[in-house]
């Protein structure tokens, strides 16, 4: 069953890979740890407070630097749930971008938002990391973090509910949630991914330099995600 599920999500020719936005300053981290974290298990005493600017934090002996979070209209949060609850339940998990074109709209977001900040974008094979943290997996249908520029024509309400387990794909069914591999905008990993080398394809940075030296021979530039 497991292998039928993430065969059926990477089926296409686009969706073969999972691309992960991140800042150059937090590549020495990560290659060090072999491990992509949340920014809750970074930063564990947060209880979903809004972050309005990125912010940086001691990380055993590195500094890192985790994302704001967008404003987001209060209409546009479930009434089941809060801002400081739905903010708390992003920072547990780690996100991917499961098509380029995806990457590319956060890429273009972001280096307009921070011109002067250093980005890097890596990108990971999609069956081999969703198969070894399949159960802590997770789907979305929308953007989550994101913040509608006309809330009151979106269609759904933002909540934990959003985040479908991988095991259930195919299995939920509702408007909420992604039903086919098409509508799925995001890809979710509970707290950590560990053993990021296993899974590690290319490194896309503007300077190669800043590559740890483990990784470095994975470099590719920054443009080649243009192409």
């Amino acid at each position: 069953m497991t292998d039928t599920l993430i065969a059926d999500i990477t089926k296409s020719k686009g969706r073969k890979f999972l691309y992960h936005f991140t800042r150059v300053s937090n590549l020495p981290a990560i290659a060090y740890l072999d491990t992509l974290l949340s920014s809750g298990q970074m930063n564990p005493h947060s209880t979903g407070e809004r972050r309005s600017e990125p912010e940086k934090l001691k990380y055993i002996d590195f500094t890192v630097t985790i994302n704001a979070h967008l404003r987001i209209p209060d209409m546009m949060i479930d009434p089941t749930t809060t801002q400081e609850q739905f903010r708390a339940g992003l920072d547990q998990h780690v996100f991917f971008w499961p098509t380029l074109r995806d990457c590319q709209k956060m890429m273009d977001t972001y280096t307009r938002r921070e011109p002067e900040a250093g980005f890097a974008v890596l990108k990971l094979d999609a069956i081999k990391i969703m198969t070894n943290h399949y159960t802590s997996t997770k789907l979305s249908k929308y953007d989550s973090g994101s913040s509608p520029r006309f809330p009151a024509n979106c269609s759904y309400k933002k909540s934990e509910a959003m985040f479908l387990p991988l095991q259930d794909f195919k299995r939920v069914s509702n408007r909420v949630v992604p039903t086919q591999a098409s509508e799925i905008k995001e890809v979710l990993i509970a707290d950590r991914v560990q053993d990021v080398s296993n899974y590690l394809l290319a490194i896309y940075i503007e300077d190669d330099q800043t590559v740890p030296d483990s990784w470095r021979m994975l470099a590719r530039p920054w443009q080649d995600l243009r192409a």
